[in-house]
């Protein structure tokens, strides 16, 4: 059960061939010149279904008593991991990707596989989550991941599955973990959250398969707070409840989930993007299916592109965003949504004044070190870039030609795609980890560009 050194395990994930992996085995293309606007665009544009919400929907759709449909859901590389995982743990789901939808048949609490190895990639809810739901069960499994992954924290999760009865290791902090399942017992766990909420979120979602009701208390700062919340709202979707006595206490009683129809809504942290486009463009973009009441925290970043001087309605179909003739600088604390801080960077050249970001250390532990190589990667377009630990404070200067490196981070490469929209020989290097989330996002911006009206489903 022990991966080969250095490397993540690769195993036949029995998909048929239209699951094929996005970009596995890709070799690197040459730079991307990134898509000019010559005018404002202006349109309305359909993005795919969220990331965070398939993926909870896969995971507790496993652990439910029934037949779960998820429909509207995201097909990318992060949600292939997350069926190529649960498969491995032994859950049967099956893909309809014309109808977009994944069905997932629940085993009511169990753990099937007695032996697994979860290959999670650069998917972070994989590996979390499922460590978790691992250490549910009563078999060994390895929870492996891409060079990078191996570089994420996981430590604050294990050592808080292990003060619940779980038995596993992580000897690094980082993955691979090594799970020897027996179920867990209950009781109190503190939970060190200040590297992920997915931590939290991963204990939250296998808590009700513990013998006994568990206590979670939060210690320190918990980032992108949002997220857990999203989290009790899917479980609560799917019957199960969390109490919380205290802002930093949750508490979940042994419970049972129940299968059901889950639609899926599209991903805001997607959407940013177009919002993006529209305020650097003064343009004027429409994104459907979001609603003011979404539990997704990065709608908030609508908040900080109107302090910016945008015009933010929401319609009865969705949200509609129009840009100024020219941005505001602004000062943001990103902590409830640190996702946004490549899009607000991407925005940063085009304000009138100094953009600063803040509260948003966690991202240095994302798919890259998102504010060193932000900071390196604004300064190659000629911006000055103050770094901070826990964020960046930009300079607009005129933008000059750059080939701009991805770091392999999708929000990278959608966020200074946004940026070329308006900056001359814009190149990107590694654009093709777009995958990981928005398989066809360069598709959707160019349909945008070119003509507006509606995009491409």
């Amino acid at each position: 059960m022990t991966p080969p050194a250095g490397s993540a395990p690769r195993a036949d994930s029995g998909l048929a061939p239209e699951e094929a992996p996005l970009g596995a085995g890709a070799v690197a293309s040459p730079p991307r010149p990134a898509v000019r606007a010559v005018r404002p665009v202006v349109g309305t544009v359909s993005v795919p279904g969220s990331k965070s919400l398939t993926n909870r929907a896969l995971l507790l759709g496993a652990l439910a008593e029934g037949t779960t449909v998820v429909e509207e859901a995201l097909w990318s590389e992060d949600t292939r991991r997350m069926v190529e995982g649960l498969r491995a743990l032994g859950f049967t789901v099956e893909t309809d990707l014309a109808g977009g939808r994944l069905v997932v048949h629940g085993a009511a609490g169990r753990v099937p596989a007695v032996e697994a190895v979860v290959d999670a990639g650069d998917a972070g809810t994989v590996a979390r989550f499922l460590t978790a739901v691992a250490a549910c069960g009563h078999g060994r499994c390895v929870v492996d991941g891409s060079a990078r992954m191996r570089q994420r924290p996981i430590g604050g999760l294990v050592e808080a599955l292990r003060a619940l009865g779980g038995d596993l290791d992580a000897p690094t902090g980082c993955p691979p973990v090594h799970v020897r399942g027996r179920g867990l017992a209950g009781g109190r766990a503190a939970v060190r959250a200040a590297r992920s909420s997915q931590f939290l979120s991963a204990l939250l979602m296998a808590a009700p398969l513990a013998r006994s009701p568990v206590e979670l208390e939060v210690q320190g700062t918990l980032p992108a707070a949002p997220f857990v919340e999203m989290t009790v709202r899917v479980m609560a979707a799917f019957g199960v409840t969390v109490e919380r006595p205290h802002p930093a206490v949750f508490r979940v009683a042994p419970q049972r989930y129940r299968a059901r129809r889950y639609r899926v809504e599209p991903d805001a942290s997607s959407a940013s993007y177009f919002f993006a486009a529209a305020a650097v463009t003064a343009g004027r973009v429409e994104v459907p299916g979001l609603r003011p009441d979404s539990p997704q925290g990065d709608l908030a970043v609508l908040e900080v592109l109107a302090r910016m001087g945008c015009a933010v309605r929401w319609t009865a179909d969705g949200v509609e965003v129009s840009g100024p003739a020219r941005l505001r600088g602004v000062d943001a604390d990103l902590g409830a949504m640190p996702d946004m801080t490549p899009t607000l960077a991407a925005l940063a050249p085009f304000a009138d004044g100094p953009v600063r970001i803040r509260g948003v250390a966690v991202v240095r532990h994302h798919e890259s070190d998102r504010l060193r190589a932000l900071a390196q990667e604004l300064r190659r377009l000629g911006q000055e870039v103050v770094e901070h630990d826990d964020g960046l404070e930009v300079h607009p200067r005129p933008l000059r030609p750059a080939v701009v490196e991805t770091h392999g981070d999708h929000r990278l490469a959608m966020a200074f795609a946004v940026t070329g929209l308006r900056a001359e020989g814009l190149l990107l290097r590694g654009a093709e980890c777009v995958a990981k989330t928005f398989p066809d996002f360069f598709e959707r911006l160019e349909a945008l560009v070119e003509g507006g009206g509606q995009t491409p489903r």
